[in-house]
């Protein structure tokens, strides 16, 4: 199989970030990288160009990285309270899982918005308490989002709780 280098001008998930010099097969850099305007050939014109698409990649990087520690800051003020519906017994029916937590930050003061992906829960909510679910905002920044899960009762209204601080 043919390959070839080329100089990526964009971030490209499976690939690499902008400034990068990667090695793809002939086929996918002729028909989808350069037609889209997502990279370039690896030639020595080319390549002098590389220093300011790595410019451009580090003031990047460093605006995400920016954003992501200022919502870290707003997400570790941030008490979210959701309600599970439980009936008798306390047996809950259902659960609270990313997509919920990820609705209810949303909904919240915070105006915080983020990725299903982001939230990272090893297996779904079903009982009751207070939980520390990590957030992976980016690479080197993470933080914790505490959660109020409390009990609804069998006839669809929340049971008092006096966990609020």
């Amino acid at each position: 199989m043919a390959s070839v280098e080329v100089i990526l001008k964009d971030k490209i998930a499976s690939l690499g970030a902008e400034g990068d010099v990667v090695k793809v097969r002939a086929g996918f850099a002729r028909n989808f990288l350069v037609p889209q305007g997502k990279a370039f050939a690896a030639n020595k014109g080319n390549l002098r160009q590389l220093e300011t698409l790595k410019k451009v990649r580090v003031e990047r990087e460093a605006k995400e990285i920016e954003e992501a520690e200022k919502t870290a800051l707003k997400l570790k003020r941030l008490k979210i309270k959701l309600t599970l519906a439980t009936g008798q017994g306390g047996k809950a029916f259902g659960s609270i899982t990313a997509l919920d937590i990820q609705k209810a930050v949303a909904d919240s003061s915070a105006k915080v918005t983020l990725e299903k992906h982001q939230i990272v829960l090893d297996k779904a909510i079903k009982s009751t308490g207070t939980f520390e679910v990590p957030v992976k905002l980016h690479a080197g920044v993470e933080c914790f989002l505490k959660v109020t899960v409390i009990a609804a009762d069998d006839k669809g209204g929340a049971e008092e709780s006096d966990t609020e601080e």
